[in-house]
């Protein structure tokens, strides 16, 4: 199928609520299956960080030997050994953590990457429904803002709580050997620390998902109004954006306070808790050397040992924050992986391989929500190479019959035919090739103007490129930009016109000869000369296919085979104009500007 579309065709885009965290096992299982095929670079990172934490652990266990064996007897030769040691585990330890630095950075962004394909992957299958009801601006900031949380988790948390897990373990087993009791001490503190910490990372996850919806919100309402800003200035508007934006931003504030100041209890109760602990541990040893119990190499080592102690439980500490707002991101990133694709399997559903263009509707009913009708009992029987207009007042439900033609949606009740073919019965890529689009919002893509065209046809040839162009009367004006077919468009096709850009979209159609058609009146906001050459491509278009035209200018359809007035959801005439004039009911009021 070619369309030109911009945005759903849905009721309008829906508003979510805030929702509650998942369990996080769950996620963490789901995030695994990506990280695992990098299990060999983990394993290398992980062996690096044990070295690395015992090189540290050793640089303070040899302080006991150089101050009880060497500088208290004044061997300072073996001093100089000591301190040579000392300086070759400081450089280790440094070339270490270079290394193994710069394999989490690639390992996570190896990751990420496989995550952001399967979440892009995924949001070209869903439907149209999806989208009508998700805004934009927050999918754009779960495939970015959420997935670079995601990133930083894996390339700098991993690694340090790792290696935080393994520095306390080693740190433990130092100070036993020194003094078992001094260690028990320091080990009571830990429970108090885990409790706390897991209290407040319960609360502060709810937090950080609240913070990534609103952040989604804050996007959604900037990438409207950017690309809204002609209709901000014409109506003079900025003043009310302004202030839309700060309601929206100040909620966002305040979302965010909360989720910083409970990540903020976290670090500053272990460091309190544990600074406590150390300073009685530093009283505690020192009367013990005093009394000879232990000696000034034992105690220096200790103490040393108790503030590496805190330091592992610091660093886990301040790292629940970060992994908090990535396994946040990361529950939005499967949320749209676990959505309902379109796609069904259609291997023994009908192909399309000749079609003649026979369309029927049959007692068709629909509603986007239950309860609330958009359609009933739709009868259109629209025979190969006729001309179909639907006309009727905005909302009256004319899209909705696109909608349903091209499967964005299924009837609830009823069915759709073409050529005697139940549309469900037919493969879907089959039913939109043979279905064209020309509507009233054109869509551009951010590449070469033959690119744009190429949508319609993959294959197609340079030639058939500028025939459908000719068809469709936008040669003229694509030999007069400055690099002809390879000239490459601004996001939206924003350096063309309003006229040139229909061109292109008429152009995408003609190169894939559809045998249906679905145009909405494609001339608004456009130069008499442009519109002259717009309705004459659609003209050419319409030969020989079955057309549905939904009609803004009804003197536009005077010579359809077939005009049907769809009010209310209900097609409460049908008939060619002349006989439908002749009536004098729904359609001559709206024809002649009459109301009811």
């Amino acid at each position: 199928m070619n369309a030109a579309r911009n945005g759903g065709f849905g009721p309008g885009k829906g508003k979510r609520s805030v929702e509650k965290a998942k369990d996080t096992k769950g996620t963490i299982k789901r995030l695994w299956k990506y990280i695992e095929q990098n299990k060999v670079r983990l394993i290398i990172v992980f062996i690096l960080v044990i070295i690395s934490s015992a090189a540290s652990i050793l640089s303070t266990s040899i302080l006991k030997p150089i101050i009880d064996d060497y500088i208290i007897p004044k061997d300072w030769n073996g001093l100089l050994i000591m301190i040579g040691v000392m300086i070759a585990l400081a450089i280790i330890n440094s070339l270490i953590t270079l290394i193994q630095n710069r394999i989490m950075v690639k390992m996570a962004q190896i990751t990420v990457r496989e995550l952001r394909k399967d979440v892009f992957n995924k949001l070209v299958k869903l439907p149209i429904k999806f989208y009508d009801t998700h805004s934009h601006g927050e999918l754009m900031s779960r495939i970015t803002n959420d997935l670079q949380n995601v990133t930083d988790v894996l390339s700098g948390s991993i690694v340090d709580i790792f290696s935080g897990i393994i520095t306390f373990v080693g740190v433990t087993i130092a100070m036993l050997v020194v003094s078992p009791a001094l260690t028990v001490l320091n080990l009571l503190a830990i429970p108090v620390i885990v409790f706390i910490t897991s209290k407040v990372s319960k609360i502060n996850r709810k937090q950080f998902m609240a913070q990534q919806e609103e952040l989604g919100k804050i996007n959604g309402f900037i990438e409207e109004r950017i690309s809204g800003q002609y209709v901000v200035k014409a109506f003079e508007m900025e003043e009310k954006s302004v202030n839309e934006f700060v309601e929206i931003n100040d909620s966002y504030r305040k979302v965010g306070i909360k989720a910083e100041a409970f990540a903020g209890l976290v670090m500053p109760l272990a460091r309190n808790l544990n600074g406590i602990t150390y300073a009685i541990t530093v009283i505690i040893a020192g009367i013990l050397g005093v009394r000879g119990k232990i000696s000034i190499g034992d105690f220096t080592t200790f103490t040393k040992f108790a503030r590496h102690f805190g330091q592992p439980i610091k660093q886990i500490a301040n790292q629940f924050s970060s992994i908090q707002l990535g396994l946040a991101s990361a529950e939005r990133c499967f949320e749209i992986i676990d959505e309902k694709e379109e796609m069904e399997d259609d291997s023994n559903k009908v192909k399309l391989d000749k079609v003649d263009g026979n369309v029927k509707l049959d007692g068709v009913y629909f509603s986007y929500e239950e309860g609330k009708p958009i359609l009933k009992n739709i009868n259109i029987d629209a025979k190969k190479g006729e001309v179909i207009a639907l006309v009727g007042p905005t909302g009256a439900g004319k899209t909705t019959i696109v909608n349903l033609l091209t499967r964005f949606y299924d009837v609830n009740k009823g069915k759709i035919t073409i050529d005697g073919n139940d549309i469900k019965d037919i493969d879907r890529k089959s039913l939109r090739e043979a279905i064209g689009m020309v509507l009233q919002d054109t869509v551009l893509f951010a590449e070469s103007v033959k690119d744009n065209i190429l949508y319609g046809k993959l294959d197609a040839t340079d030639e058939e490129v500028k025939l459908a162009a000719q068809r469709a009367n936008a040669d003229e004006f694509i030999n007069h930009l400055h690099d002809g077919y390879d000239t490459k468009l601004n996001e939206d096709g924003s350096n063309l016109s309003i006229g040139q850009k229909q061109l292109l979209n008429i152009a995408r159609v003609f190169i894939n000869q559809p045998k249906i058609l679905i145009l909405d009146e494609a001339t608004s906001n456009v130069d008499t000369r442009t519109e002259v050459k717009i309705q004459q491509a659609m003209l050419e278009l319409m030969k020989g296919r079955t057309s549905f035209v939904i009609a803004h200018r009804l003197s536009t359809i005077r010579n359809a085979d077939k005009i049907i007035v769809i009010d209310n959801g209900e097609a409460v005439e049908s008939g060619t104009h002349k006989e439908l004039m002749e009536k004098e009911g729904r359609y001559y009021r709206l024809y002649t500007g009459l109301q009811d």
